[in-house]
C-alpha cells in the first residue's frame, strides 16, 4: 500500500509513519516543521520530507491512503488535491480502525493515567511473549516504536485521547476505535478550548460508553465519582468491571502491593500509579493473563516514559521528570512523591505549557494543586501565552489561583534554571512536572545540579 501524510512530524504521526514502512507499505509525507525526535527517527528510516512545506504535485493516483495530522489546516494545498482527486483520506483515528475492523479493539480512555495503564499493558504482555498491535503516548522499555501494526495479531491495544481526530473532523479520537474492551481511568476537565464545560467533557465519554461494541466490556474506575455515575448509569448491553485502589504499603522508599501470596515490591509508585495498575490487571485478564502471571510481570514495569521518571540519583537526593499537567495530574503526582519519600524536602516545580493550563480562566482549577510540596515552583512563558493567543497570565493570577503561601513564580528560563542552580538538594526530591523543558532546559544536566 502507498500511504501520504500530511503533517507526518506529530509524535503520533510519526510512528504511524515508522510503523507502516517496517510493516511493508510505501510511505511518503510532508509538513512545514519536523522537529526532534521525529526529524532523527524519520531520517534513519528513509522517511524525511527532501523539503518541508506543501506541494500539491506530491498527490498523485497512485496513493492508495492520504493521513492527515491535526497539525494541517483545512487549506492545506495537498489535502484540496487529494480531495479533488478523490483519494481516500482518513484522520489517525480513522485509519486505526480501519485497521484493526477484524480485531479486538482494547481502548484505554481516561483524563489521566492512560498512557500509563496502556504501558503497563504493553509491558505485561511482552514479558508474556503475547504480540499484539498498539499505539501508546509514549516511549516504552522494550520497544522501538510507539505505534506497531500488523496482520496476524489478534489484539490492538490503544490509548484512547479524547482530543480531535482532524482539521476536518472535530470528532474526538476516542469515539471512533468501537471498542470490544474499554477502560476509563478518570475524569478531570481538560483541553477546554474544545469542551468549553465540563458537562460537555464528561459528554464525550458518555459517547465513548455507547461506543463500545454490544457484548463489549467496560473496566472502569469507581473510585472516580463521575466515571462511577455514567459507568453504572449506561444502559448499552455489556460487562461492567469497577477497579479500585488496591492495598499498599510504602516502606523505606518502597512501595510494596498486597497480594494474595503476600507483599510485592514494585517499581512504580503513588496512589494514581496503583490504581493504574488495578486497571491494568483487569484488561490482562480480559486478554488472557491470569493475576498470578500479571504481577509477575508488572513487578518488573518501571514507568513509561517522562511519567515520574527517575531521572538522577545520589546517596542523598533524588530527581524526577513527570508529564503532569492538568491540576488533577499535578496534584496526584506532588502528592505520591511526598507520600514515598516522607522524611525529603520536595522541591516541585511546575511549567503551565498547555493552552488549558495558560488560560486566565482555568488557572482557579489550580488551587491546592501543589499544597504536599515544601517548595512549589511555578514556570510560564509570556511569549507561550502570547503565541496562543490568550489574554495575558500575571504572575499575581497564578499566585492567587494556586492559592499557596511562599509560591515561587518565574517568567524566565535563564533565572529558572539559576534557582536550581543554587538550591541544596540534601535530603531533597526535585520534580519537575512539565509537557515542555521550561524554556530550554537540559533535563540531562540535572544530575550535576542535585550533587
Amino acid at each position: 500500500m502507498r500511504v501520504h501524510f500530511i503533517a507526518i512530524g506529530g509524535s503520533a504521526m510519526h510512528n504511524l509513519a515508522l510503523a507502516l514502512h517496517d510493516k511493508g507499505d510505501v510511505v511518503t509525507g510532508s509538513d512545514d516543521a519536523i522537529f526532534e525526535p521525529s526529524k532523527s527517527r524519520l531520517q534513519a528510516k528513509g522517511l524525511f520530507p527532501e523539503e518541508e512545506g506543501w506541494f500539491a504535485e506530491k498527490i498523485t493516483n497512485e496513493i492508495d491512503a492520504v493521513i492527515l495530522g491535526m497539525h494541517a489546516k483545512a487549506d492545506n494545498p495537498e489535502l484540496l488535491k487529494a480531495q479533488e482527486l478523490g483519494l481516500k483520506i482518513y484522520s489517525y483515528p480513522e485509519f486505526i480502525f480501519e485497521h484493526s475492523k477484524n480485531k479486538t479493539r482494547v481502548v484505554i480512555g481516561g483524563s489521566h493515567g492512560k498512557t500509563t495503564i496502556t504501558s503497563m499493558i504493553l509491558h505485561v504482555m511482552n514479558y508474556h511473549n503475547v504480540t499484539v498491535d498498539f499505539l501508546v503516548g509514549a516511549q516504552l522499555e522494550g520497544f522501538t516504536n510507539m505505534v506497531h501494526l500488523t496482520q496476524e495479531n489478534d489484539f490492538i491495544v490503544i490509548e484512547g485521547d479524547e482530543y480531535l481526530s482532524s482539521p476536518t473532523d472535530l470528532r474526538p479520537k476516542f469515539h471512533l476505535y468501537q471498542p470490544n474492551i474499554a477502560l476509563i481511568s478518570g475524569i478531570a476537565w481538560d483541553h477546554i478550548n474544545v469542551f468549553p464545560t465540563f458537562e460537555n467533557y464528561v459528554d464525550q465519554f458518555k459517547i465513548f460508553i455507547d461506543k463500545i461494541t454490544n457484548g463489549g466490556i467496560l473496566v472502569y474506575n469507581e473510585d472516580d465519582a463521575v466515571v462511577k455515575q455514567i459507568a453504572e448509569e449506561a444502559e448499552k448491553p455489556i460487562r461492567k468491571m469497577p477497579y479500585s485502589l488496591p492495598e499498599y504499603t510504602i516502606d523505606n522508599g518502597i512501595t510494596y502491593l498486597e497480594t494474595l501470596d503476600g507483599a510485592m515490591p514494585i517499581e512504580v509508585f503513588g496512589a494514581h500509579n496503583l490504581s493504574n495498575l488495578a486497571g491494568a490487571k483487569w484488561i490482562c485478564q480480559n486478554m488472557g493473563i491470569d493475576e498470578a502471571e500479571f504481577y509477575e510481570a508488572i513487578a518488573s514495569f518501571k514507568g513509561a516514559s517522562k511519567r515520574l521518571e527517575k531521572i538522577a540519583v545520589t546517596e542523598t537526593a533524588v530527581a524526577y521528570k513527570d508529564f503532569a499537567h492538568s491540576p488533577s495530574k499535578v496534584s496526584a503526582t506532588t502528592q505520591a512523591v511526598k507520600k514515598q519519600y516522607p522524611n525529603k524536602k520536595l522541591i516541585a516545580c511546575l511549567e503551565l505549557h498547555t493552552y488549558s493550563s495558560l488560560n486566565a480562566e482555568f488557572l482557579t482549577e489550580y488551587q491546592g494543586a501543589l499544597d504536599a510540596a515544601d517548595v512549589a515552583v511555578v514556570f510560564y512563558s509570556p511569549d507561550a501565552v502570547a503565541i496562543k493567543k490568550l489574554e495575558e497570565v500575571t504572575k499575581e493570577q497564578i499566585e492567587l489561583a494556586f492559592n499557596r503561601e511562599n509560591l515561587i513564580v518565574y517568567t524566565n528560563p535563564e533565572e529558572f534554571k539559576s534557582f536550581l542552580l543554587v538550591q541544596d538538594f540534601t535530603d531533597s526530591v526535585l520534580l519537575l512536572m512539565s509537557s515542555g523543558n521550561y524554556g530550554g532546559l537540559n533535563f540531562d544536566e540535572v544530575q550535576s545540579m542535585i550533587e
